[in-house]
């Protein structure tokens, strides 16, 4: 999942510190081994995250025929908060800003 994650930070257009702070418990060194292949064992935490973005990335897949538009939704203003972007709330840093905007577009996407 780590190798998938560096993928869908490049479609998101983050930054290493951006995903550094997605991560939670890693350091930016850390994200960028990971860029380069090096991949260590995820913790709880870390596993936790990276199945929510995961997640993010399908809804919005599924929301957006055009994959373009549903990678800039996460940068563009939304009212569902407060007129800030998604990716500002999971920067907020806990494992929970990450679940917010995973419930909140299950619930714009329906059941499977």
């Amino acid at each position: 999942m780590q190798r998938a994650f560096v993928k869908l930070t490049e479609f998101w257009g983050l930054t290493d510190d951006q995903a550094a702070v997605l991560m939670g418990d890693i350091s930016v060194r850390t994200f960028q081994r990971w860029k380069a292949g090096e991949l260590g064992r995820a913790g709880v935490d870390t596993a936790a995250r990276l199945s929510n973005l995961m997640g993010i990335h399908k809804a919005l897949r599924r929301l957006f025929k055009d994959a373009r538009r549903g990678y800039g939704w996460i940068k563009r203003a939304n009212e569902a908060f407060g007129g800030t972007t998604a990716l500002d709330v999971m920067l907020g840093g806990q494992l929970t800003d990450i679940m917010r905007v995973r419930r909140y577009l299950d619930a714009m996407r329906g059941p499977w």
